[in-house]
């Protein structure tokens, strides 16, 4: 772990199979990626190494923020690395910011989640935890949680 990252811990009551589902089906994805009230529309999950990583969140006034990226490592329920610095085929894109390392850990009945943001720069890191990391993601856990949990 480096003065870089962003890190959130918790554990989930979710099984690390339905939490990868969610992660790895682009329905499922959609439906609790984004705090509501943003929403996610065409989810695309190529997932292997190299895959692409895409999606757009919609605002409430209708403004749109495409994110695309590709997948860096893919161990099925237990590890997902992706990153906005690479497209499909890792291919360099010009608008690097992140990557993001899902952890699922078999916990009990439930799982040791980690989430953990990678920035190349304490100026990326700094601006995404001012964007409000902490808050929106920690809420996406818990709508994660939540959605896995009635699946």
């Amino acid at each position: 772990m480096s003065d870089l990252d962003l890190v959130i811990t918790r554990h989930l009551k979710a099984s690390p199979a339905r939490i990868w589902r969610c992660w790895t089906e682009p329905r499922l994805l959609e439906q609790w990626f984004a705090p509501k009230p943003v929403i996610v529309k065409n989810a695309v999950i190529d997932l292997r190494p190299g895959g692409e990583s895409s999606s757009t969140m919609v605002l409430e006034d209708g403004t749109e923020f495409p994110l695309m990226g590709c997948y860096l490592v893919v161990e099925p329920e237990r590890r997902l690395v992706f990153t906005d610095c690479l497209g499909p085929g890792f291919r360099p894109r010009g608008e690097a910011f992140f990557t993001a390392e899902i952890l699922m850990e078999p916990d009990g009945t439930g799982t040791r989640y980690t989430a953990r943001a990678i920035h190349g720069s304490t100026e990326n890191r700094e601006k995404h935890e001012a964007m409000g990391f902490f808050d929106g993601w920690g809420t996406v856990i818990t709508q994660l949680d939540e959605f896995a949990l009635a699946l």
